[in-house]
């Protein structure tokens, strides 16, 4: 990795006036007619240009790819929120309130602000701690590059005061053990082990001879390994890599998912579910198998897969058919059969189209309203289910329709294949997801209105967007869309009606915290939050 990638991130932070609106916490919304107005908190991952620029030359140096925001995940606490990006690196950002609390600690105005409004202020984060979890690979078997992309992080339960987390990349989870740690002051005995001048500046970085060195349950590492497998990645942090679990996919990772037990969790690939122990990494439990005898006979890939949150038994996992599949693995040890199947039948567009089994893809799923119902992205649609009713939606969000008469312009770029994550509030009222044009929309399932409210990721997220069409290469001209037009203010240069949004700016990563209305969204290298 260059020099460039092995940099901290750098943080600002931008907060508004207390304000008295506030939203009930674990009752539905007394005015379910009425949405709930959200205001701006924070940003934070902006790189000064002046940072960025003096390691790079040319306009690389203000986005840098390996910096995009790949996986957001909060603690069950809401204090910590984890971070993963292209380049490998987990970002951890800590709940700085209580430094915030102290009167000195913030500015006179705004105390007297919040104490006119009568209500806490909103959460505020800081940055903590980065380190290095996954780095470039190549499988000499299948003759493959392995990225180190990271594509989902998921806390654990955390035993003691330190932290625990799994992050995942194409092939391989890992489980980190983050700790919080006081420097010594001087005169208090002798200095910590393995604190050198340059080991709180670099990332961590797990030597590759691991995988190959890893020892069996139970044994004891000698100092010298444990020199190697520990450091320093902050100020106060150190992260260690206390399990390996790989050599178990043959296809890309797509998602990880914990179980309540606080014990097992489940990695799933395009055709195969895997059960694992948090403390064993020499075995398995394949629990759900979708490859057919022959390859030619497939006709759906799995494409997420989300433990109950109550439930240690049951787990649901979408495909890219439109089905989503609830199991019980008390009833078998391979769950071939499910339980229950969530298809919506009514929904399904008629007739069926060439591109009608791509948008109805399942690209994320969420149970909320603690665990009564089940969240789904699709392309087009969010949809909410009721766990005991799979034949339709309890309710149908449109977040994508008005590109529906743009799936061959969006097929040929490969924009129709974008995964779009979801989540929701604790107690399952309001949902997000995000959405192209830097947007991102929140629904409520009391409102009566399903059209939400639709909200940009910047400093005033109610701002009117221009209707912009994205970069799209002269070869969409050769298509001819057949849509019928009444005007021509929308027409390029060539004749063909453009696309009304910025496909290149999407919202595709979001997080709700886990007590209070406050979404986290992230929008390339940064990361952008709201509260009500």
């Amino acid at each position: 990795m260059s020099s460039a990638g092995r940099r901290r991130r750098g943080t600002s932070s931008i907060a508004p006036s207390p304000t008295s609106s506030s939203s009930p916490s674990g009752r539905p919304e007394q005015r379910p007619s009425q949405l709930p107005q959200w205001k701006f908190s924070q940003v934070l991952g902006d790189l000064p240009p002046a940072a960025a620029g003096g390691r790079r030359n040319g306009p690389a140096a203000l986005q840098d790819a390996a910096d995009e925001i790949s996986a957001i995940e909060f603690d069950a606490r809401g204090e910590y929120l984890a971070a993963g990006d292209h380049a490998g690196r987990v970002i951890l950002f800590r709940r700085a309130d209580e430094d915030e609390a102290r009167p000195q600690a913030r500015p006179r105005a705004e105390l007297e602000r919040a104490d006119r409004a009568g209500v806490p202020p909103p959460p505020r984060y800081s940055f903590a701690t980065e380190f290095q979890s996954h780095e470039p690979e190549f499988d000499m078997l299948h003759n493959l590059e392995i990225g180190e992309k990271i594509k989902r992080v998921r806390w654990c339960a955390r035993p003691n005061r330190s932290l625990c987390m799994l992050a995942t990349n194409d092939r391989t989870v890992k489980l980190w053990k983050v700790s919080e740690h006081k420097a010594p002051k001087k005169g208090d005995g002798e200095p910590r082990r393995r604190s050198t001048s340059t080991a709180a500046s670099l990332p961590l970085r797990e030597p590759r001879s691991e995988r190959a060195t890893t020892k069996p349950r139970g044994s004891s590492a000698d100092s010298a390994e444990l020199i190697e497998k520990v450091g320093d990645v902050g100020d106060g942090y150190s992260a260690k890599c206390r399990r390996v679990f790989d050599r178990a996919h043959e296809f890309n990772i797509n998602s990880i998912s914990n179980n309540c037990d606080g014990e097992t969790f489940v990695s799933a690939d395009d055709l195969r579910i895997n059960l694992w122990h948090l403390e064993v990494t020499s075995q398995c439990f394949n629990i759900v198998d979708l490859k057919p005898a022959d390859m030619q006979d497939l006709v759906e890939v799995i494409t997420t897969a989300e433990f109950h949150p109550s439930s240690c038994s049951l787990l649901a996992y979408g495909s890219s058919s439109g089905r989503v599949r609830l199991v019980d693995l008390r009833r078998s040890a391979l769950c071939d059969q499910s339980v229950r199947t969530f298809r919506d039948r009514e929904g399904r567009p008629q007739p069926s189209t060439f591109f009608s089994e791509i948008i109805s893809c399942i690209t994320d799923l969420k149970f909320t309203g603690e665990g009564r119902y089940l969240l789904t992205r699709d392309y087009m649609n969010l949809k909410l289910w009721d766990m005991r009713v799979g034949t339709s939606p309890v309710a149908t969000y449109k977040v994508h329709e008005f590109l529906r008469p743009k799936l061959s312009e969006l097929y040929t770029e490969d924009y129709i294949f974008d995964r779009f994550s979801c989540c929701a509030s604790k107690d399952g009222s309001y949902f997000a997801t995000g959405s192209y044009s830097n947007t991102f929309k929140v629904f409520s399932r009391t409102a009566v209105q399903t059209t939400g409210t639709t909200l940009e990721a910047s400093a005033n997220p109610y701002r009117v967007q221009p209707q912009t069409s994205a970069k799209i290469p002269a070869l969409l001209s050769n298509f001819s869309l057949g849509v019928s037009r009444k005007g021509q203010d929308s027409l390029r240069s060539d004749g063909k009606e453009e696309i009304p949004c910025n496909l290149a700016s999407r919202i595709t990563h979001l997080a709700w915290h886990p007590t209070e209305n406050f979404i986290v969204c992230a929008a390339n290298n940064s990361l952008y939050m709201y509260h009500t």
